[in-house]
This record gives C-alpha cells, structure tokens and sequence, in this order.
C-alpha cells in the first residue's frame, strides 16, 4: 500500500528541528546544547590587570625584601656568612722555662702523650701486647691482659707518658695504639727549689712561688688569628698570617743559685732530722741589690707531684709566717740608739743579770753574776740586761718612730707571693707602759717574717739602706740578653754607713768571742748573732718549752755584702740553742758561698 507523501513529511519535521537546534548549537559553543557564556572585552581587560597587580606586587615584595637583606640587614649577614666562613684559632703556646742565675732549668714546659689502646686493631694477642708494653709502661703484664679484654676500643692506658718512652711504644710500629700530644710542666730539680718556682695545676695556672707571682712574665702573649676556612671545614693556610706560629726563646732568670741552694738544703735538712725539729728555713741575700741566691724551707715539696703532697707546705713560710726574732734584733736595736747619740760605741753598762721595769723582772739567758760590760759583749753575750738599759737611754716615743722608718708592722714587697706584714703594736700601746720598749730592746712583743729579718740585717751590710729583696732578675733569651728587668723600689738610706760599719764590726766579737762561734770559718772574718726566742702563741703569751733558734751571718765583715740567716723551729734537747743549731747550718751554707763568690780571705 502507497505512503501517501504528506504523511512522510509530518514525520520528518522533528527531524528537522533537532538539526536546526544541533546547528543553532554549533554557533553558541555548546557541546551538549547546553548553553555556554560568551567572554566579553571587558572580562578579558580586568584578567589582565589582575595577573599584572599579582606580579608587580610579587615584583615589589622581592624588591623590598632585596633592600631589607643587602641595606637593612646586609652588613649582619655578611658578618655571619664570614662567620661561616672563618674560624678563630688561638693557637698553644708553652709557658716560659724558669732558670736560675747561671741558666740551669728550674721549670719548662715538655710534650708528654696520653696512650689508648684499641684491642680490636691488635695484630697480636693481648697477652703478647702485654708482655710487650708491661716493662716499659711499668705495669704488670696480667693486669694489662684485663685491661684489653675489658673493651675493644677507646681505653686509657696511660697519661703523661714522657717523650723518650713515646717514642720508644711507637718504634715497635704496633698497630692499636693511639698518642694524644700535649704539654706539661717539669721541674728538673724535683723539690729542689719548690718553695721559690712553685708549680701549675692541671689547667696550667700557677698556684704557688713565681709561677704564681710571675704569671703574666710565664705566658707568651699569643692573639687570637682568624683563618679561612673551605667548604668541606677545611682550614686554609694561605690565609694565615705569617709568623703567627712563631713564639719568642725568652726565659725566666731567677737571682737563685742552684748550687748554693743545694748546700743550704742539705745543711739544714741535717739540723732539722738532728734536732727533731718542726720546721726550718735559709736564706741567702746579696746586701747590695736585695737579690737572694738561696731559699730553702724544709719540709718541702716535689713540684712533679704537688697533688700528694700537704697543701700547708705550698705557702712559702719564709714570707707567709710571722714570729719574734728574739735576740737576732739586737743588733738593729743598737743601730738605732747609734744613729740617736743615746749611747756611743765604748759605753759600758752595769749587768746584774737582772733588772725590773714595770711591775716585771726580766733576766739574762745565762747567769753570769754582776759584771760591767760593753755593747760589743752585750751583743757576745747577749744580755738582755744591757738592752734593756740602752733602750731606756731613748725617749719611746723615739724609739717608736724608729721601729715604724726600719720597716716593722710593714711589708717587703717581694716578688714572692703571698706575703704579709710584721705586726707592731700601736703607738698609743705601745707608750701605755715601759715594759713595751723593754721586751722590743730583746726581740719579744712585735714579729716578723725571716725575709724581713734578713732586709733589715742586709742595711746593716750594705752601708745602711734598705733594699728589696727579690728573686726575679728578669726576662733574657738564649744569648743572655736581658729583655726585662723588673723596677724595684729605690733603697732608702736607713742608717749612716759609719753607724753601720760599727754594729758590723761588735757582731765579728760574737762570732770570734761569743755565741756564735759555732758559723766560725778559719781564714775569714764572719760578722753575726744567735737567736733564742720563746715561740709565741697564737692564743697570746708563749708556748711552755718551745723555742725558735736562729742565726744571722754577714760575711766578710771587713767588706759586708752577704747576709745568711738559719732558722729552726722548736728543735728538741737540752742543748738546742741558736748557736748550736743555727750557727753550724750558716757556716755550711758560707764555706760554699766562699767560693762561688771569690770571696777572698780576711788579710
């Protein structure tokens, strides 16, 4: 049956539409019919401003933030990027040798090595690295089999292995073994001249003598260099400055003699073991200068081992203790009434033994009955009669003043640390009565240090001045040019020379007539005076059979120059006095001062 064609047509009209709306699709954009929104001029202009607002405000950050790192904060960032860059190294420098006055090696800096052991590294067994290193470390060989079994690595063998033993380990090429440099200080002399030179502790400081004192002359000024460094850490040389490894040979010279300070120690250690004593002390001085050439103290310490010793005998006493010189003052005494007219070198004074002032009766050491006696035998004898009664020829407000101008209730100013004052009593004390001026005329109720007693004995040396003693002569290197030399204080004329010349002259009769013949040497005059003194106690008055002798020497006695002084503390016996223990000690020390000095012999 025929279709008729206006049927065909109706049927074909959707068709048509759906073509129409595909093409009306293909003219606005949408895929799907779905319509899609047409940019305009406008929108595309307000995209473009705001991408070029993002990147000029980006622009103008980084712009700002440029100016803050390299104007505001540009020198601070270069400071730590060279911070970075750099490192401080203030490289080691050993301590200056200490030498004595004729350049013998008191103290110097040497390179000792710690030793590890790394078992794990051994070549060999444990008991064959044992047997090897035990005889030369000094340690037993099984306890070093432990010691490696104990862990496979990082043990602590041994510290402060001298140089030559180092080296010794290392030419046996064993393998596990690591050397740590370092320095240390040795003394060569051992306990030698440990109460002048002193020792450093482990952080290399000086804790006693010139090591102390002498710090800032010890250290070598070093400063600290700034090196470049690469970027691996690695520092690099070329920009090192030149020469700053480079330190100078300057040592330290002391005055002391090492000879002469072996003689006194070995003198004096004999009296001290002979008589059982505390303690005791020589010193050596050169009158003219104030240099000292010995200064002994026993006991003593060694300065390689100060950490075993007693801490009490790092202070030097000879300068850090006070007691009553006892009749080693006489002498000043009579050089202070010398210089005042209150007596004349020829007067004679009545002695009974004793005689009362104040309420109190002071008598002679020994009694020799009545007698009529010069000021030469006052000193031979030593009568403390006589002084009394020569004192009283001086009004005490004199004699007061006088003590004050020969230094007592002062200090000496030494290079030799920790030092402290003589205590004199006050004026007003000491004029309340006249007992005061009375026990002073015989060494009692003031004290002092041994150094000072020595300075006031070497104005008697020298022509009446007072020096300084000292024990730094100064900075030289190895040519024996001196660098350095410290200033002393100018000496300060105390007495006249005659005056002086005078006590010099009535101290030879002590030695060739009265208690001091014990120092006597044949062939040379010897100038001097014993000490007895009761030894004060610290809660007042005098500690019952306690004593203090001592002896001071002038030698020559025609030409005075050196002064020798002995002390030993509380000696025991009964014939335990200042001429006999003392006096034998100073006369040792001079028989080998003699010599060192070319002293010549009396003519």
């Amino acid at each position: 049956m025929q279709k008729s064609p206006s049927r065909t047509k109706f049927r074909n009209l959707p068709n048509l539409e759906f073509t129409r709306q595909r093409k009306f699709s293909r003219q606005t954009g949408s895929e799907n019919g779905t319509p899609k929104t047409i940019v305009s001029a406008a929108s595309l202009r307000s995209r473009l401003f705001i991408v070029w607002g993002v990147l000029m405000a980006t622009g103008l950050g980084l712009s700002l933030n440029l100016y803050r790192l390299q104007i505001i904060e540009g020198s601070k960032l270069t400071q730590r990027a060279r911070n970075q860059q750099m490192v401080n190294l203030r490289p080691f420098m050993p301590r200056r040798p200490v030498v004595d006055r004729n350049n013998n090696i008191l103290a110097i800096d040497r390179p000792v090595y710690t030793l590890y052991a790394h078992p794990k590294l051994f070549d060999k067994s444990n008991e064959e690295m044992a047997q090897q290193l035990a005889p030369i470390l000094n340690k037993d060989a099984g306890k070093l089999v432990k010691i490696f079994q104990s862990k496979r690595s990082g043990i602590l063998l041994a510290d402060g292995v001298a140089e030559n033993i180092a080296d010794h380990l290392i030419s046996f090429r064993l393998n596990g073994f690591e050397f740590i440099q370092k320095y240390s200080r040795f003394y060569p002399q051992d306990d030698l001249v440990a109460n002048v030179v002193g020792y450093v502790n482990l952080d290399r400081r000086g804790q006693a003598g010139v090591e102390y004192s002498q710090e800032k002359l010890l250290e070598r000024s070093v400063q600290t260099v700034r090196l470049s460094r690469a970027g691996n850490g690695a520092l690099m040389p070329d920009h090192a400055p030149q020469g700053f490894l480079h330190f100078d040979d300057l040592k330290l010279q002391l005055t002391i003699d090492n000879r002469l300070q072996r003689a006194a120690r070995i003198a004096l250690k004999e009296q001290v073991d002979k008589f059982q004593a505390k303690r005791g002390a020589v010193i050596v001085m050169d009158a003219m200068d104030g240099s000292l050439l010995a200064l002994v103290s026993q006991p003593t310490y060694n300065a390689n081992e100060y950490s075993k010793a007693d801490i009490a005998l790092f202070r030097n006493w000879t300068v850090a203790d006070l007691y009553e010189p006892g009749s080693t003052f006489k002498p000043l005494n009579v050089a202070i009434a010398l210089e005042n007219g209150a007596i004349k070198p020829d007067d004679t004074f009545n002695d009974p033994g004793t005689i009362k002032v104040a309420d109190r009766t002071i008598k002679n050491a020994e009694r020799n009955g009545y007698r009529r006696i010069n000021i030469a035998q006052i000193l031979q004898t030593s009568s403390n009669v006589g002084m009394v009664q020569i004192i009283q020829r001086m009004r005490p407000t004199l004699y007061y003043n006088w003590l004050e101008k020969v230094g007592l209730g002062q200090k000496v100013d030494t290079d030799l640390p920790f030092e402290v004052g003589g205590r004199l009593k006050s004026q007003e004390e000491f004029l309340s009565s006249t007992i005061e001026p009375a026990t002073t005329s015989f060494g009692q109720g003031f004290s002092l240090t041994p150094l000072q007693l020595v300075q006031m004995h070497g104005a008697l040396a020298n022509g009446g001045r007072l020096v300084t003693p000292h024990v730094v002569q100064g900075l030289i290197d190895s040519q024996g040019k001196i660098h350095y030399s410290p200033t002393l204080p100018r000496p300060r004329q105390i007495f006249s020379s005659t005056t002086a010349q005078k006590v010099v002259d009535m101290m030879e009769t002590v030695v060739s007539q009265g208690t001091g013949k014990g120092s006597k040497i044949n062939g040379y005059s010897i100038a001097g005076k014993t000490g007895t003194a009761q030894k004060a106690s610290p809660n007042g008055g005098y500690i019952p059979g306690a004593r203090i002798t001592s002896f001071v020497g002038i030698v020559p006695a025609e030409a005075p120059r050196y002064v020798v002084l002995a002390i030993v503390d509380e000696p025991k016996g009964e014939n335990a006095y200042g001429g006999t223990v003392a006096a034998p000690i100073v006369r040792a020390v001079m028989e080998v001062l003699i010599p060192l000095q070319k002293i010549s012999p009396t003519k």
